[in-house]
C-alpha cells in the first residue's frame, strides 16, 4: 500500500470539510468565511466527532501562504491612486473609528483584567473592519449605488493602509515590550521609506515590464509572473524586516496601476481562494471551543463595544466631515464588524509569542457574530436616523445642515500654498530616491567593486561615477527644476517677497549638496565629500540642459505607467454634493432594457425622474453631455447625476440590478464632478447656462449651481450665471481646467 505524506492527508481533510461546509453557507445565504472557520473547528483538535488533521505545524504554513495571497488580492484591490482619490471625508471617518476603536479596545482589556500586550493587540483587532463582507453585504441589499456607499468604501480603503501600518508597529511593540515613542517613529519612518521606494520603483519598471512582454504572455506565463513577482516582494520585505504580508500587498497595490490588473486579479482569485480557505480553516483548527465558552462574558462586552464604538465613531467621523446626519448613521451601521486584518492581526500575536490563547478564539467569536449583525445593522439605518432626527431640536438640525453646507465651501488656493506644496512634495519624493541610491551604492554597489574589480581609492571613485549617474537627474530637479513656474512667478512679481523665494532656492541646492556629500562620504574622505559637492552641483548647472532631458524621460514614462489604467468604477467614484446628496453614479444598459433604441428626448429622463445624464460610455468612447437626438444602445454605460432617492427611481427604470462600472481602455477621458467659482472677469459672467458654451467647451454638464446662498440642482438653462456662483461641471477635468486657465487669462 502507497504511504500518503500527512501533508497531503490534512490537505485533503481540510478541503473536504471546507467543501461540505461552504455549500451548507452558501445555502443558508451566510458568509463563506464563516464556513471556514467552523470547518477548521471541526477537524481541529478539540472536537472529537470527526476525523482530525495531524500535523498542525504544516497547515500553519499553508496558511501562511494564504496570508500572502489574501494581501496580495487586497493590494490588487486596493491600489494607492485609490488612496489618494479618497476624499477628506473618508479619510476623517476612518481616522476618527481607528483612534476610537484602537483606545476602546485598550481600555476593554484593561477592565477585564488582561495583560498590556493582550489589551493592545484587542485594539488592533477591533480598529479594522470587514471589506469582504460589507461589499457582500452591499450587494445583497442593493445600496452600492447610494452616496454613503462611496464613503465605506473610502474608509475601507483608508482602513487597508492603517492594518498595514498596525502590523508593522505591533510587530515592533512585541519586540521591545514597552511603549518606546523612538523606536515607534522609526518604524512609521522606516515604513513610509520602504513603501515610497518600492511603489516609484515598481510603478517605474512594472508597467513597463508588462507592456513588453505582453506579446509572450498568455493567461498561464502571466499568472505565473505575477506570483513571482508578489514573492520577489515577499521576500524584499522579509529582507528590510517587515513581514511577509507586507511585501504581498505592496506589491498587489503596484500591480493595481497595470493595465493588466483585472486580467491578474481575475487569474489569481482561483490560487487566493484555494490558499486563503486553507488560511481560514486555519483559524477554526485553533479555536478551542471550551475556551470560548469560558470567555462568554468577554465576548458579549467586545461584540457589544465593537457594534456601537464603530458606529458611533464612523457617525461621529461622518459628522465632523460634514455629511450630514442621514448619510453619517448609514455610514456608521454599514462597517459594525472586524474580519480578515483583525485574523491576521491576532495570528501575528500568536506567531510572535506576545498574547494569551484566549484572544484568538474571542477575536474570531467577535467576528462571527458581527458578521451576523451587519446585513441587519444596514437596514435599521434609515429606521435609526428617523428615530434621532425625531429626537433633535430644531436648532441642532440647522445647526447641522449649516455646517454641512459650509464643509463644502469653495476657498481660494494661494499661489505660497501651491508653491509650498510642491517644494515639500518634491523634496520628500526625491530625498526617499536619493537617500535609496546612496544606502544602496554604500552597502551594495562599492562592496561589488571593490571585491571584484578595482581595490582602493579607485573602486570608491567608480562607485560614485556610477551612482551620480543614477542621482543626477533627481539632483537635478531638487535643485533646479520648477513645477509650480506661473504660481512662483506670480510671488517674484511682489518685490516684497523675493528674498523668500531666493532662500528657498539657496535651500533646495544647499539639501542637493548634502546628499552628494553623503555619497561621497560613504567611501571616500570627509575632505573630498566636502569640495567634491561643490564641484559636482557645478557640474550639474554645466549640463542642465542634457540632464533635463533625462529627466523628462524618466518623469514621462513614471507618469505614463502610473495613468495606464483608469480607475472608474462607479461604486467608488460618488462625488456628493452636500448639502444636495446629490452624487455621480452609472448603470449598464442591459439587451432587454427598456430604453435601448430611444432618443433622450423620447426617454424624457430628466422630467421623468429628475436626473441627468451626464456621459454615456459606448465601446471604448465617451460621448460627453449627450444631446437630445442621442440613442441608447445596448452595452452602453450611462452616468447620471441626482439624488439618492432619484437615482433609486431611476435604476428601478432602466435595470432591475445596478451594474458597477468596469474599467476601460486609457484612452478614455475621465469622468467626475469639478467645481468652478465665476470670478469678475470670467468670459461666463452674464450669460445664460446655455449661452455659457460649457457643455461644448468641456464636454461636460452643469448640473448644479450655487447662487446667493441658493443652491440649484440641474438649474433651468435660461438660469444667468453671475459673479460669485459656484457651478457644479460634471465631465473631463482636463477640459474643465482648460476651461478655468482660460477664464484666468481674460
Amino acid at each position: 500500500m502507497t504511504h500518503l505524506p500527512h501533508l497531503v492527508m490534512d490537505l485533503g481533510l481540510i478541503l473536504g470539510a471546507a467543501g461540505i461546509t461552504t455549500l451548507i453557507f452558501k445555502k443558508l445565504k451566510q458568509p463563506l468565511v464563516l464556513g471556514y472557520i467552523i470547518a477548521g473547528l471541526l477537524v481541529g483538535p478539540h472536537f472529537n466527532l470527526f476525523p482530525t488533521i495531524i500535523e498542525i505545524e504544516n497547515i500553519n504554513v499553508w496558511a501562511e501562504i494564504g496570508v500572502i495571497f489574501l494581501l496580495f488580492s487586497l493590494g490588487l484591490e486596493f491600489s494607492f491612486k485609490k488612496l489618494v482619490k479618497v476624499g477628506g471625508a473618508s479619510s476623517i471617518m476612518a481616522g476618527v473609528e481607528v483612534i476610537v476603536m484602537l483606545l476602546l479596545g485598550y481600555l476593554t482589556g484593561k477592565m477585564l483584567g488582561w495583560s498590556t500586550m493582550d489589551s493592545v493587540f484587542l485594539g488592533g483587532i477591533l480598529s479594522i473592519s470587514s471589506t469582504t463582507i460589507i461589499i457582500r453585504a452591499f450587494d445583497e441589499l442593493g445600496v452600492k449605488s447610494q452616496r454613503f456607499a462611496g464613503l465605506v468604501f473610502g474608509v475601507l480603503i483608508v482602513e487597508d493602509l492603517v492594518a498595514i501600518l498596525l502590523l508593522v508597529l505591533l510587530s515592533t511593540l512585541a519586540v521591545s515590550q514597552q511603549f518606546a515613542g523612538t523606536e515607534m517613529l522609526q518604524a512609521v519612518l522606516k515604513l513610509a521609506f520602504f513603501l515610497v521606494v518600492w511603489f516609484l520603483a515598481g510603478i517605474f519598471l512594472i508597467p513597463t515590464f508588462l507592456r513588453k512582454a505582453s506579446k509572450l504572455m498568455n493567461d498561464e506565463t502571466l499568472l505565473i509572473v505575477s506570483i513571482a513577482l508578489c514573492f520577489i516582494m515577499v521576500i524584499l520585505a522579509a529582507q528590510v524586516g517587515f513581514s511577509p504580508a507586507l511585501g504581498a500587498f505592496i506589491m498587489g497595490s503596484i500591480l493595481a496601476e497595470t493595465t493588466k490588473a483585472e486580467k491578474i486579479e481575475h487569474l489569481v482569485t482561483s490560487v487566493k481562494d484555494l490558499f486563503g480557505a486553507i488560511f481560514f480553516v486555519s483559524v477554526g483548527i485553533l479555536i478551542n471551543p471550551a475556551m470560548i465558552v469560558e470567555y462568554a462574558g468577554p465576548i458579549a462586552l467586545i461584540t457589544v463595544v465593537t457594534i456601537v464604538g464603530k458606529m458611533v465613531s464612523i457617525t461621529g467621523g461622518g459628522l465632523m466631515a460634514g455629511q450630514g446626519l442621514r448619510t453619517s448613521i448609514q455610514s456608521g451601521m454599514s462597517v459594525s464588524q472586524i474580519g480578515e486584518f483583525s485574523f491576521i492581526i491576532a495570528t501575528l500575536g500568536l506567531t510572535l509569542n506576545v498574547t494569551s490563547d484566549f484572544l484568538y478564539p474571542v477575536a474570531v467569536a467577535v467576528s462571527a457574530i458581527t458578521t451576523f449583525t451587519t446585513p441587519y445593522m444596514i437596514k435599521l439605518a434609515d429606521p435609526l436616523h428617523r428615530s434621532v432626527e425625531g429626537m433633535l431640536p430644531e436648532r441642532w438640525k440647522t445647526s447641522l445642515n449649516e455646517y454641512s453646507s459650509g464643509a463644502e465651501t469653495i476657498s481660494t488656493v494661494s499661489d505660497w500654498k501651491i508653491v509650498l506644496r510642491s517644494y515639500v512634495i518634491n523634496l520628500v519624493v526625491y530625498s526617499v530616491i536619493l537617500i535609496a541610491i546612496v544606502l544602496a551604492s554604500g552597502n551594495f554597489l562599492y562592496p561589488f567593486i571593490t571585491e571584484n574589480f578595482i581595490n582602493g581609492v579607485w573602486g570608491g571613485v567608480a562607485t560614485v561615477a556610477i551612482a551620480l549617474v543614477f542621482m543626477a537627474p533627481f539632483l537635478w530637479a531638487m535643485a533646479v527644476y520648477h513645477p509650480q513656474k506661473e504660481a512662483q512667478g506670480r510671488i517674484w512679481a511682489n518685490r516684497n517677497y523675493r528674498s523668500l523665494i531666493i532662500v528657498l532656492e539657496f535651500t533646495r541646492v544647499g539639501i542637493a549638496i548634502l546628499f552628494i556629500g553623503f555619497l561621497l562620504n560613504q567611501v571616500l574622505s570627509v575632505q573630498v565629500a566636502i569640495v567634491g559637492s561643490l564641484f559636482i552641483i557645478g557640474l550639474l548647472v554645466v549640463f542642465s540642459r542634457r540632464i533635463q532631458n533625462f529627466y523628462t524621460r524618466i518623469e514621462d514614462r513614471f507618469m505614463s505607467n502610473l495613468n495606464a489604467r483608469e480607475i472608474e468604477a462607479a461604486s467608488k467614484m460618488t462625488h456628493t454634493l452636500v448639502p444636495w446628496d446629490a452624487h455621480l453614479t452609472s448603470f449598464e444598459v442591459l439587451p432587454n432594457a427598456v430604453v435601448v433604441g430611444k432618443s433622450m428626448i423620447e426617454l424624457q429622463i430628466r422630467e421623468k425622474y429628475g436626473v441627468n445624464v451626464a456621459v454615456i460610455e459606448r465601446e471604448g468612447r465617451n460621448i460627453m453631455a449627450p444631446t437630445r437626438n442621442e440613442r441608447i444602445f445596448p452595452g452602453d454605460k450611462i452616468y447620471v447625476f441626482g439624488t439618492d432617492e432619484q437615482i433609486e427611481d431611476f435604476s428601478e427604470f432602466i435595470n432591475e440590478e445596478f451594474i458597477p462600472s468596469s474599467n476601460g481602455e486609457t484612452t478614455r477621458e475621465e469622468i467626475s464632478l469639478q467645481k468652478l467659482v465665476v470670478s469678475p472677469a470670467s468670459k461666463l459672467l452674464g450669460k445664460t447656462v446655455r449661452e455659457s458654451g460649457v457643455r461644448e467647451k468641456t464636454k461636460g454638464l452643469i448640473v448644479g449651481i450655487e447662487k446667493n446662498g441658493e443652491r440649484m440642482l440641474n438649474p433651468d438653462s435660461e438660469l444667468v450665471i453671475g459673479e460669485g456662483d459656484i457651478l457644479w461641471i460634471v465631465g473631463s477635468p482636463w477640459r474643465i481646467k482648460q476651461l478655468e486657465a482660460a477664464r484666468q487669462e481674460a
